[in-house]
């Protein structure tokens, strides 16, 4: 059972922080037994109020260890190989990846859609949309994860990550 304080991941919501777990008081929530989490999203508005016992996807957000030996395997990530060129299959690959809760399949799922983008500018074509909706998605909770799991702003993540792999590749480099 999460505490006060936790920050989680919850579900597709992404980076939660445990705002209470009690009982709630109001009477039109609950049956006055079950004990809530109340959850607040770091990168939206509102609370969310669950009861402990869900089965909806919930886990702790990643420690600062684990977020840099994610960093340091970004390079060796490789993208997915699915090739599908039905809109709504794709989608459906792509919503898999996100909901394996996963960092590195949002890094993956991210890498393969830039990849596939750039792809297509080359050739003078434009992302499609839901390409563009994932690629938002797998970022957002990539580095909203990452913000909390390192304790640096969200909008830094993009150029800490990049930093943290020229750094590494440098000293590969001079080996």
């Amino acid at each position: 059972m999460f505490q006060k304080g936790d920050y989680i991941i919850y579900g597709n919501t992404g980076v939660c922080l445990v705002e209470d777990v009690s009982i709630p008081e109001e009477s039109s929530m609950g049956d006055g037994k079950t004990l809530y989490y109340r959850l607040a999203p770091l990168r939206s508005t509102g609370l969310i109020y669950i009861p402990v016992t869900t089965t909806k996807f919930m886990r702790p957000v990643i420690s600062r260890q684990q977020a840099q030996e994610l960093i340091c395997r970004i390079p060796h990530i490789q993208r997915d190989t699915y090739e599908g060129h039905d809109h709504r299959m794709m989608a459906e690959h792509y919503k898999n990846s996100l909901q394996s809760h996963d960092c590195a399949d949002l890094v993956q799922l991210i890498k393969t859609i830039y990849l596939k983008n750039q792809t297509l500018a080359q050739r003078g074509k434009k992302a499609s949309n839901t390409d563009l909706q994932y690629l938002k998605t797998a970022e957002e909770l990539l580095h909203s994860e990452l913000s909390v799991a390192l304790d640096i702003p969200f909008e830094q993540v993009g150029t800490y990550i990049q930093e943290s792999i020229q750094c590494m590749q440098k000293k590969e480099a001079d080996t």
